[in-house]
């Protein structure tokens, strides 16, 4: 299972919920027919967008009573309902754990996680001496990903590394 979302509200009086997408692509809402709230399979009947944000109606969750009491759930996918994707661009599941290796400095650390802020997402890099690296996930600064080696090839600028 993939987390796609978190349920953050009721909207209206009908029972339609709003979701904080985790994922760039928040169209994928109307690509698939279920989801999973937590380890419970539910059938989406609608979708629509505010914003950033992804409304939908789910089957059985009919008045705002019902919408408030999920609340707080994540939105799960199934690993085979995701699409393919373009050559160079990755699942963050599939490269989180890889080392990090920039050019001038060697292997750096490991990647631990990715949080998406309003501006763009940011790699978190645990150092190999302790500590984070916060990097933006501009391809300025990530040159490759081998997936052999596991390893993401990044060129960092000066300041942005310190031991």
């Amino acid at each position: 299972m993939i987390k796609i979302g978190e349920v953050v509200n009721a909207v209206g009086l009908r029972g339609e919920l709003k979701i904080y997408p985790y994922t760039e692509n928040k169209e994928r809402f109307e690509t698939i027919k279920a989801v999973y709230f937590d380890e419970k399979q539910v059938q989406i009947e609608q979708v629509r967008y505010k914003d950033n944000l992804v409304i939908v109606k789910i089957h059985g969750v009919d008045d705002r009573t019902s919408a408030e009491a999920c609340k707080g759930i994540e939105v799960f996918m199934r690993e085979e309902d995701m699409e393919d994707l373009p050559e160079g661009t990755y699942y963050v599941k599939d490269i989180l754990g890889f080392q990090v290796e920039d050019q001038k400095r060697g292997m750096i650390g490991i990647l631990r996680d990715v949080r998406d802020s309003s501006a763009q997402a940011l790699f978190i890099i645990e150092k190999n001496g302790g500590g984070e690296l916060l990097v933006p996930a501009v391809e300025e600064f990530f040159t490759a990903v081998d997936l052999e080696r596991k390893v993401i090839l990044v060129d960092l600028i000066e300041g942005m590394y310190e031991d």
